[in-house]
């Protein structure tokens, strides 16, 4: 996707955003039917945009029944003493990435962090600091349905052994100029780099 529809898509994403606060907030107004109206169109400017039919968009996105916000990823940046990142081997691209995913409700952005951490490297670790707070929208990741924040943290392995779930097909150090191939959707290079220069910085936290 260029550029041009990338930001295209960020703004029909605004626009459905806008609508579902509308209908959450005006469920029983004359104007709920406008509402109902611009989320509609947002999903066939979607299904236009992707090539995919529209009714695969209001299958995937159900009503909303309160304030529509960002979705959390969370990120975990290990170092060992060598300098070395630790990641880890996604099976569905096998592709590589810092551990992480969703935050669960229920759990706090550290909990979360180390949950992924220990079901995708078998390892037990502690939050050190929180590094940035990163916008997806800024970055130049694959277009994604949802818009997103990345909560990404400075950890350090405390015990265990590698013992992946499911999801994750290898785990290994890498040097930040001999990276492996990143899953462009979890992880970029720029970003990557980024967290490591933070990680040195002793009280730095970057935050777009």
């Amino acid at each position: 996707m260029n550029e041009i529809n990338e930001q295209l898509l960020n703004s029909i994403k605004q626009v459905k955003s806008l609508a579902e606060a509308g209908l959450v907030y005006n469920k029983e107004n004359y104007d709920a039917e406008r509402y109902q109206e611009l989320r509609t169109l947002s999903l066939e400017m979607m299904s236009v945009l992707s090539n995919l039919p529209v009714q695969q968009f209001k299958e995937f996105y159900l009503p909303e029944t309160d304030y529509p916000t960002p979705k959390t990823d969370v990120r975990g940046l290990i170092l060992n003493e060598n300098g070395q990142v630790l990641l880890v081997k996604e099976t569905v691209d096998n592709k590589w990435t810092l551990p992480g995913g969703w935050a669960d409700i229920g759990l706090t952005p550290s909990e979360n962090v180390l949950k992924e951490i220990q079901e995708e490297t078998g390892f037990s670790a502690e939050v050190v600091r929180l590094l940035a707070v990163l916008d997806k929208r800024c970055y130049p990741h694959p277009p994604q349905t949802h818009y997103v924040y990345k909560l990404c943290f400075l950890c350090r392995i405390v015990d265990g052994t590698f013992n992946p779930n499911f999801d994750i097909g290898g785990v290994d150090w890498f040097n930040i100029d001999k990276l492996p191939a990143l899953s462009p959707d979890r992880i970029l290079e720029e970003q990557l780099v980024k967290l490591i220069a933070l990680a040195k910085e002793a009280q730095a936290v970057y935050y777009d």
